[in-house]
């Protein structure tokens, strides 16, 4: 940001943590070299029960200190902003890291509109997240509301009143006088059972006598192929026995990896680096978070891995890890 008074320019430069909430708009991960990476996830709109509060769809904003390999995104987006060369802001930023760690070590460290991180008992940095930004973008201008239950209200006592005004046209007279309907709707039920009966006894007749000549023509069929069948030679045919070779081929489920970049042609360059330097190094696609990882080499044999693994911690670099897929 630069700020003009007369004719001279003065550089005002813009809080890191402002730059990273504006790439946690449009990205799931943004990686703070040498501290860590803010991840984000989607997350459905909810309604408190207890207080009838509605929150919009939003992001759920976590941290992990593990995810601290510079991918460039950060450093190349505020190097853009603040139109200076990459070499500048990387060092810019890593000035604020060592900043940020000695803070910690004394008291929590809040970043606005974003959140607070301290130190637990074992050295690891922990993340409370702030609920004051919303960073999903589809939720733009929506806001958390409480609704007022809706109450029905009881009408017995308009149903009361509504039932004295109902006149009953029954008389004592028309009580007692004899109705000859409920003997008809009797005796038409019995007539329809009594129909129903003589329909369903001559139909399994018909299906009795129909099953009795279906079983003589597939006696008659049965005969005439077993006397078919004593014209042909029984004897069982010589096949040519057959061999099937599997196989088994070893699969390197367990990588050794050198760093996760976000932008594929750092991680092509990462590879091409490490293959000149004597490693079999391959980029193994991308994880759940968009990142491209690379490794040192691959393995079959998971102690072989380890082995590996001990070794380029203590020779290459102490950020190296361990990834076995099934």
């Amino acid at each position: 940001m630069h700020r003009t008074f007369g004719i001279f320019a003065i550089f005002v430069p813009m809080g890191t943590e402002n730059y990273i909430g504006e790439l946690l708009y449009r990205y799931n991960c943004v990686v703070v070299p040498q501290f860590g990476a803010f991840l984000t996830q989607p997350k459905s709109a909810v309604i408190h029960k207890a207080t009838n509060t509605f929150y919009p769809p939003s992001k759920t904003l976590a941290f992990n200190e593990q995810l601290s390999t510079n991918d460039g995104l950060l450093v190349s987006y505020m190097a853009e902003a603040e139109k200076r060369t990459y070499e500048e802001v990387l060092q810019q930023l890593q000035a604020t890291v060592k900043l940020w760690r000695q803070t910690l070590k004394k008291e929590r460290l809040q970043l606005s509109n974003i959140g607070e991180l301290w130190l637990n008992k074992e050295g690891k940095i922990q993340f409370q997240p702030s609920y004051q930004t919303n960073y999903l973008t589809a939720s733009y201008g929506m806001s958390s509301f409480v609704s007022v239950p809706v109450v029905r209200e009881e009408l017995k006592e308009e149903v009361v009143a509504l039932e004295e005004k109902i006149p009953f046209i029954i008389t004592p007279e028309q009580r007692k006088k004899t109705s000859y309907r409920p003997y008809l709707k009797y005796a038409a039920i019995l007539l329809l059972a009594v129909s129903t009966g003589l329909t369903g006894y001559k139909f399994y007749n018909e299906n009795l006598g129909t099953q009795e000549l279906v079983r003589e023509q597939a006696q008659e069929q049965l005969s005439k192929n077993i006397q078919e069948a004593t014209f042909f030679n029984t004897a069982p045919l010589e096949l040519p026995s057959l061999t099937v070779e599997v196989v088994k081929k070893n699969r390197r489920t367990h990588h050794v990896i050198a760093g996760a970049f976000r932008i594929a042609g750092n991680a092509d360059k990462k590879v091409l680096q490490l293959q000149k330097r004597g490693f079999d190094a391959a980029n193994i696609g991308t994880n759940q978070y968009g990142l491209h990882q690379v490794t040192y080499a691959s393995f079959t044999d998971a102690q072989e891995a380890l082995e590996f693994l001990r070794k380029v911690k203590r020779t290459e670099s102490s950020e190296a890890w361990l990834l076995s897929k099934k």
